[in-house]
């Protein structure tokens, strides 16, 4: 009998102890296997992240100590002193030494930006995701002036300090929970709400976590080494030789369906309809058609630009510029399916629609300048 009471207080307690689990925000969690796709994930160079430069002393424990509003500045302080950005149309060379004879180890490009590590007679080393080099000074901006670019190309993330947290619909502990981050997650920040709660993007929502679990960093486009230039070129040039071939095989087939029934115009091929309609459905599922299509106008300004890559695919996964590719959220649509709207909006803008003109760039309305359509912002 004495057995038996054991072992039902041992199970008690131990439902006890999941019920304090669930109900505090900061929740453990377990690692897991993310599935693989064969869609690279493009970087962001975390420009002023823990990472990318020695702490010491109890520099981490003070900074853990800051309120939100303290960690913002602290970040803004070392942005003046510790950024460089790229000031190109184009390209950037990065070289191995602090020479226009040294051997290029990569390319900035426009919008990128990286961590000084190191200085020379005109020369500035640099660190930005994998690349790490010299760059001319002639070249490059610092101080108020890069963080000016910075502040324009770039954004905030938002990283958390605790193993999970819930993400709430309103800026309270007695919320409804919308979802879970885990450490390795990162979220697009859009402002502090109060002392107590900041506002994210969450899978196309807008989302409240408590700002005691969170850290903040600023991030802008990295480049590219050499070794990566030449992964990009090879994956490009054998998705170039696919679609050619299909576009031949399509051409025949419209060819013989013409005989006896008119098919219609086909403007890309289906790859790179689906591939389109799952960047909207990701980046503006949860907006109007014409804000789709705004998204979709957008990729299309970028491959007729000659700022940015030339291909739907490359300028979906160019370095950090959709957190969603980046993620691997875009390769999950892909592959699952994606709302027929979604599709008719891919379809629109790669016949030539736009609802925001010539805009390269778009962002969740912040109050920057710019075209606001929905809940974003477009310029």
């Amino acid at each position: 009998m004495n057995k038996l009471k054991n072992q039902m207080f041992l199970q008690s307690l131990f439902v006890v102890a999941g019920i304090v689990l669930w109900m505090s925000d900061p929740m453990p969690v377990a690692a897991f296997e993310k599935n693989s796709y064969d869609f690279p994930n493009s970087g962001i160079a975390t420009v002023l992240s823990p990472s990318s430069f020695l702490i010491e002393g109890n520099e981490e424990e003070e900074t853990a100590n800051l309120n939100i509003s303290e960690k913002f500045e602290k970040e803004k302080e070392r942005m003046l002193t510790e950024i460089a950005m790229a000031n190109v149309s184009n390209t950037l060379n990065v070289r191995a030494e602090a020479s226009e004879d040294s051997e290029k180890v990569g390319y900035l490009y426009r919008d990128c930006g990286g961590t000084i590590i190191d200085t020379a007679d005109g020369w500035t080393k640099i660190k930005c995701g994998a690349l790490t080099g010299w760059c001319s000074n002639d070249y490059l901006l610092f101080g108020d002036e890069a963080v000016a670019m910075a502040e324009d190309v770039g954004h905030w993330m938002v990283t958390l300090n605790s193993e999970a947290v819930r993400v709430r619909k309103d800026p309270s502990s007695d919320a409804e929970v919308l979802g879970i981050m885990s450490k390795a997650d990162y979220a697009d920040f859009i402002e502090i709400v109060n002392d107590n709660w900041i506002s994210i993007e969450y899978e196309g929502k807008l989302g409240y976590l408590d700002a005691q679990y969170i850290d903040v960093t600023f991030q802008v486009d990295e480049g590219e080494t050499m070794e990566q230039v030449k992964t990009r070129e090879k994956i490009e040039e054998q998705l170039r030789k696919e679609a050619e071939e299909k576009a031949a095989k399509e051409a025949v087939q419209r060819a013989i369906g013409n005989l006896t029934n008119n098919r219609g115009a086909v403007p890309a091929d289906a790859d790179e309809i689906r591939l389109l309609g799952a960047l909207i459905y990701c980046e503006a599922g949860n907006q109007s058609y014409e804000g789709m299509v705004a998204v979709g106008a957008v990729v299309m300004n970028r491959v007729k630009s000659p700022a940015y890559p030339n291909t739907i695919y490359s300028v979906i996964y160019a370095s950090g510029q959709f957190t969603p590719a980046r993620s691997g959220k875009v390769a999950r649509v892909y592959e699952s399916g994606m709302p027929d709207i979604c599709l008719q909006a891919a379809v629109a803008a790669l016949n030539g629609e736009t609802t925001v003109g010539g805009a390269t760039h778009f962002r969740r309305n912040n109050g920057r300048p710019g075209y606001v359509l929905g809940d974003h912002v477009f310029w």
